[in-house]
């Protein structure tokens, strides 16, 4: 399949289809807004006033077909752990700490020790995180699930002091953006990975590594430096996630050869994937961004871009 140019598309994935489902939805969740909710739908993680100091942050997601690799190649664990990664990297956008996460685990037949890799795995990254499991739900759905196949959700709610919160609404011209390396794929655009692999063998440690957990290096980043923004690199790649962040008037233009790319990114291109869609799916590198002032760059930061006005979004110098 080398020779055939591989897209998200033709893997039965469509990011136009996901924005238009978040278009459609958008007044529907729009008449439940109560007085406690605060900001816009479609960020990271939402938000809802506990008091008049401190506001919840809260983001759901899933590992998505991952898993189909990740059952196949024996790393459920890993899975488990991109899944809190996940919804704790979300919640920290914000600038909150993590607090508690909820699972759900649904399946044709529930196997115990499947479903005990994929807790075990989220279980380590939210000790690492000083995350309290609350909870969750394990379901067995045979008329939904096909044989053999198994979906992990999960729900991280994490808490902000107002006066520490981080939506990008102070983002100037002349900013700079940081980014911070990814493990690799994480756990985004495994629809076209599948699609490439096939039912063939592959190499689980190059495709599976889960998802990096930012925590510690968006905690160390805050104490010397004015974080106006943040952005987790997942679906939709640097461009579609950072400009999420971005004021209205101010764009980023973003340097691809800025940093090294881990190796499996080579693979994809190897495998018919195009520049183009590489940017537009997968993280290439990246997994997490952080807006700060030029004057706060310190000396082992990387410098992926800048905040340009008259730019729509994110552009690319290269």
């Amino acid at each position: 399949m080398g020779e055939q140019e591989q897209t998200y598309a033709a893997a039965g994935v469509s990011l136009a289809t996901a924005d238009a489902i978040v278009q459609r939805l958008r007044d529907a969740v729009a008449s439940t807004r109560t007085a406690g909710v605060e900001g816009a739908f479609g960020a990271f993680a939402g938000l809802f006033a506990i008091d008049e100091r401190r506001l919840l942050a809260a983001s759901t997601d899933s590992v998505g077909s991952k898993l189909v690799l990740g059952r196949r190649g024996g790393r459920l664990r890993w899975c488990g752990a991109d899944l809190a990664a996940h919804c704790i990297n979300d919640v920290l956008t914000t600038g909150a700490e993590p607090l508690f996460f909820l699972d759900y685990v649904a399946a044709n037949t529930i196997d115990v020790e499947q479903v005990a890799e994929l807790i075990e795995g989220a279980a380590e990254v939210c000790r690492a995180a000083g995350c309290a499991i609350l909870g969750g739900e394990t379901a067995e759905l045979p008329g939904i699930y096909r044989e053999g196949e198994i979906d992990f959700c999960g729900t991280g709610v994490g808490v902000v002091e107002r006066d520490r919160l981080v939506d990008g609404s102070r983002i100037e011209e002349g900013d700079i953006v940081l980014g911070l390396p990814s493990a690799g794929i994480h756990a985004n655009g495994f629809s076209l990975v599948r699609r490439i692999v096939g039912d063939g063998d592959f190499d689980a440690d190059l495709l599976l590594p889960p998802t990096r957990l930012y925590l510690d290096e968006v905690r160390e980043l805050r104490s010397r430096a004015d974080v106006r923004g943040l952005a987790h690199v997942t679906g939709g790649g640097i461009a579609g996630n950072l400009a999420r962040v971005l004021p209205d008037g101010l764009g980023a233009v973003v340097d691809p050869s800025a940093w090294e790319r881990p190796e499996v990114f080579a693979w994809l291109a190897s495998n018919g994937v195009p520049e183009d869609e590489l940017r537009r799916v997968f993280n290439i590198g990246i997994g997490y961004c952080a807006v700060v002032p030029a004057g706060d760059v310190g000396a082992g930061d990387l410098a992926i871009g800048r905040i340009e006005r008259g730019v729509e979004g994110v552009a690319w110098s290269g």
